[in-house]
C-alpha cells in the first residue's frame, strides 16, 4: 500500500489532533501515512481544489467547492460556539460603512471569507493575505479592517485593535447552530473501506490527545505562531471539543446549513444533481 498523503495546519488545534497519528502513539490498523504537509489552511484549500492530497484539513467554505472529490470525516473537525472569526480595525468603524472600505481576508476559500461575504455582501474591496499578516496590515493602514482567525483572536487587543464584529456570534444568531470552521476530508476514490479506517484513525488520534495532552505540547509549540503557554492552551480549548471527537447530527447539520446558505448567497456553486452524500458515515456499506 502506498503511503497516504496528509495535510493539516501548524495551528495548535490541528497539531494537537494529529500528534498521535504521526508519532506512532496509536494503532493505525495497517494504514501508512507519508510525512505530513503542515501548511496554512488557505494553501490546503487550494491544494484540495487541485485534488493534491488523500486526507486533508480544509475550510468548510472550501468544502463547497470540492465535495464531489472529497467526503467529510466525522472526527478532527473545528466547530463550536464562541469561536468564530473577528472583524477588527484600528478604530471603531460603523458596520454600515464597511461596504466602502478595504478589508483583508485570510484567503478566498476560508470560512472567514465566506462568513464576511454573507455578513457584508456589498463589500467588494477584499484583499487576500495570510492570516498572520492581517493585524499588521490593519495597524499600518494598508487596509481599513481585517478578518482575523486562529491565534489572532487572543492577541488583537494587545495589538491595539478593536473588534467590530464577531462573525461566529453573527452566524449563531441567524442560524442557531455552531459555526463550522474546518473539517477533515478524505478522497472518495480511496474507497469506502479505506476511508472508514482513516476515519477511525483520526478519531483515535483525537482521543489520545485528550488523554495525554502534555505529551503533545512540544510538537504543538514547535509549530505554533504563538508560543505563550496560555495562548496555546486557550487555542486548543476553544477549537478542539466534542465536535472534534465526532461531528454527530448537530455538527453535520451545521455544515450542511452553512453550505446551503453559501449557495443561496451566490458564493458557492450549486450542489450537483445526484451528488454522493457529503459525510463519510452516510455512504453506507457500498461506499
Amino acid at each position: 500500500m502506498q503511503p497516504l498523503s496528509l495535510g493539516y495546519s501548524p495551528c495548535p488545534n490541528d497539531t494537537f489532533i494529529f500528534y498521535a497519528l504521526g508519532h506512532g502513539a496509536i494503532d493505525l490498523d495497517g494504514l501508512k501515512f507519508g510525512r505530513p504537509h503542515l501548511e496554512d489552511v488557505e494553501t490546503l484549500n487550494s491544494w484540495a481544489l487541485a485534488h493534491r492530497l488523500d486526507v486533508t484539513k480544509i475550510s468548510c467554505h472550501a468544502l463547497g467547492h470540492v465535495s464531489d472529490e472529497y467526503c467529510v470525516l466525522a472526527a478532527g473537525g473545528a466547530l463550536g460556539r464562541g469561536c468564530g472569526p473577528l472583524v477588527v480595525a484600528s478604530s471603531t468603524i460603523p458596520l454600515a460603512d464597511l461596504a466602502g472600505r478595504r478589508v483583508a481576508i485570510p484567503g478566498r476559500l476560508t470560512t472567514a471569507a465566506l462568513l464576511f461575504r454573507m455578513f457584508q455582501p456589498a463589500c467588494s474591496d477584499l484583499v487576500e493575505m495570510r492570516f498572520d499578516r492581517i493585524m499588521a496590515a490593519v495597524r499600518r493602514g494598508e487596509v481599513d479592517a481585517g478578518v482575523i482567525i486562529h491565534e489572532s483572536r487572543f492577541t488583537y487587543a494587545d495589538e491595539g485593535l478593536t473588534c467590530l464584529q464577531d462573525l461566529g456570534q453573527w452566524w449563531e444568531t441567524i442560524s442557531g447552530q455552531p459555526i463550522p470552521l474546518g473539517c477533515i476530508v478524505a478522497r472518495r476514490s480511496l474507497g469506502g473501506a479505506l476511508v472508514e479506517r482513516i476515519e477511525r484513525a483520526v478519531a483515535a488520534s483525537v482521543a489520545y490527545a485528550f488523554r495525554c495532552p502534555e505529551e503533545c505540547l512540544p510538537y504543538i509549540r514547535a509549530h505554533s505562531q504563538e508560543t505563550a503557554p496560555e495562548i496555546v492552551e486557550n487555542h486548543i480549548r476553544l477549537y478542539v471539543n466534542e465536535f472534534s471527537r465526532n461531528l454527530g447530527d448537530e455538527g453535520m447539520a451545521a455544515i450542511t446549513a452553512f453550505l446551503q446558505r453559501g449557495r443561496a448567497a451566490g458564493v458557492l456553486p450549486p450542489a450537483a444533481a445526484g451528488q454522493a452524500p457529503l459525510f463519510a458515515c452516510q455512504l453506507g456499506d457500498g461506499r
